[in-house]
């Protein structure tokens, strides 16, 4: 049973109006939003996917255009309405935060929740985020959201199948 996403927030009256009858992710992504700027403290499987987005290829659509706003929700609604993949994945920036840095109950649950029910999916990069139990309220994992295409290219190359 899948239930439908049919409406986005109007910041003009403050609330939730019908806006896209039956939201649906595209199939094929357009754009990639991630922190470039925290590249150097990611591992070369996450520089590697990255550098696939950007790489020239018609076949898959690609290169893909940068879009980060550095708002999660904005990101992720940019990519649901037009296609596009989000990304935060974990970095060595920080030792205290080796498991990522947004958080699983109340950030990236919900979205792919959001992104499921539009037929895309939301990924730790090797789990789905709606198949992880939360340990504690604050706990943070990686993110990987978006169409079903883009988020198994993420899988593959965290899991180092794909170069």
């Amino acid at each position: 049973y899948q239930r439908r996403v049919h409406g986005t927030l109007d910041p003009s009256i403050g609330e939730f109006v019908l806006t896209h009858q039956n939201m649906q992710c595209p199939p094929v992504g357009k754009c990639y939003s991630t922190n470039e700027s925290n590249s150097a403290f990611w591992s070369p499987e996450v520089n590697a996917l990255v550098n696939y987005f950007k790489q020239h290829d018609k076949a898959t659509s690609r290169p893909y255009a940068t879009r980060y706003v550095g708002s999660l929700v904005s990101d992720f609604h940019r990519n649901l309405l037009y296609g596009g993949i989000y990304m935060y994945p974990v970095d060595n920036k920080d030792p205290k935060k080796k498991t990522g840095k947004l958080r699983l109950f109340y950030e990236c649950a919900p979205l792919s929740y959001l992104a499921e029910q539009a037929g895309g999916r939301g990924s730790t990069g090797t789990t789905d985020i709606l198949d992880l139990a939360p340990t504690s309220i604050h706990e943070r994992v990686p993110l990987y959201i978006g169409n079903k295409a883009d988020v198994t290219v993420c899988e593959e190359f965290l899991a180092g199948t794909r170069k």
